[in-house]
């Protein structure tokens, strides 16, 4: 009997996922979310995507999708939530058009529970979730806040900000969701006014993770920074003290010891530990736009839909080999909350122009002001936090 399977899945590479797949879509359309897990996705070194099963989870693909519209988002309005910093708060910032708050993520062949605040903090009663990483953390750690919000606007709560840990709880159900600072994951000593990347050394960061009941780490984007934007004056890396090295070999040095201070230090029968894989920009159109060789766009400035497609348009960012290599040799891998295809196919949900108190004259050059690195609120830090609650509860 022939097998009839959906082109976007009939070129999927190793001929057991695809049969596998395919077997799953062709049975009635009937899956239950309590079957919903992560299928980590992988990719070889030409930049393919690689899906990969996990061991006693199932064959949704929640990572591979499309975006479709949906009028019943976005969740929670912008002038409800009491947290959102203002280079976030898009709306509030005079953002004119409003269709990049209608979309849903579709997985191709599952069914996304919705977000459900007042199960999530029954579920989590008495205990902390914590985001670790740069300000895509902090993104994800101030929208799932609103998202909880929303559904309990009554529930008391207490904010305490400071640097690096700044919490947010919801005093009736005893939840703590809180955010640390720590862009690079590992230490930065400052020696003699230097500043100094350790990329051997976490243990300065990690002892204020260690009680947390659920993590949730992330880095990338400043691995890559440079001149006034880089964040150290000198790596140091066994003893050795360097100017400047190939980023990404000191991104791999940096996650490995993460990954092996996770081994060493959390008991994973009692935390949850995910990795928010790499968070795309949209500065360079060419990564989007066949025809941008023509077309005056520049940057995210003006986007307001998202890209079409299940695939990764354009190379797969370098960044992500490194993650998923570091991964896949922990002895207990960190949950992959693989983002990236997803967040990439949405050049329409950055804040732009719309981040903050902007002059006339940086609004007039966006090509010089746009933000195309973070994401507005609310906006597409709620998928993440869909999926997150999604690897979290079912």
């Amino acid at each position: 009997m022939a097998l009839l399977c959906p082109d976007s899945l009939r070129y999927l590479p190793g001929s057991f996922l695809t049969i596998l797949l395919c077997l799953v879509l062709v049975q009635p359309k009937i899956v239950s979310s309590a079957l919903i897990m992560s299928m980590r996705n992988h990719h070889n070194n030409h930049h393919h995507r690689r899906p990969m099963l996990q061991t006693n989870q199932s064959t949704c693909a929640l990572f591979v999708g499309t975006w479709v519209r949906d009028d019943t988002y976005p969740i929670y309005q912008s002038s409800d939530c009491p947290i959102i910093d203002p280079e976030f708060n898009c709306q509030m910032n005079g953002r004119p058009d409003s269709d990049y708050l209608k979309y849903r993520w579709q997985p191709l062949n599952c069914q996304l529970p919705r977000f459900n605040g007042l199960e999530f903090l029954l579920k989590m009663k008495g205990k902390t979730v914590m985001f670790v990483g740069d300000s895509l953390g902090r993104n994800q750690w101030e929208s799932l806040i609103c998202m909880i919000h929303a559904a309990a606007p009554r529930t008391k709560t207490q904010m305490v900000r400071g640097d690096p840990l700044s919490s947010f709880k919801f005093l009736d159900y005893g939840v703590s969701v809180s955010f640390y600072r720590a862009p690079y994951l590992v230490d930065i000593d400052v020696v003699h006014g230097k500043r100094i990347l350790r990329l051997e050394d976490i243990s300065g960061n990690g002892k204020s993770w260690e009680n947390a009941d659920v993590l949730s780490f992330n880095t990338g984007h400043w691995w890559s920074h440079e001149g006034s934007l880089q964040g150290w004056d000198y790596m140091e890396s066994e003893g050795t003290y360097y100017k400047d090295m190939d980023r990404l070999a000191a991104l791999e040095k940096g996650l490995r010891t993460w990954a092996n201070w996770v081994e060493k230090n959390i008991d994973r029968a009692k935390t949850r530990v995910f990795f928010q894989s790499i968070s795309p920009t949209h500065y360079n159109p060419n990564e989007w736009s066949a025809g941008a060789a023509s077309s005056t766009t520049k940057n995210c400035y003006g986007e307001t839909a998202p890209m079409s497609g299940t695939t990764y348009p354009g190379a797969y960012p370098d960044q992500m080999r490194v993650v998923d290599a570091v991964i896949r040799d922990m002895r207990n891998p960190a949950y992959l909350l693989d983002i990236t295809m997803l967040s990439e196919l949405r050049k329409d949900g950055h804040p732009s122009i719309y981040s903050g108190d902007l002059s006339p004259g940086q609004k007039a050059n966006p090509d010089r002001s746009a933000d195309c690195s973070h994401w507005c609120l609310p906006g597409l830090p709620d998928t993440w936090n869909q999926l997150f609650y999604a690897a979290s509860f079912y």
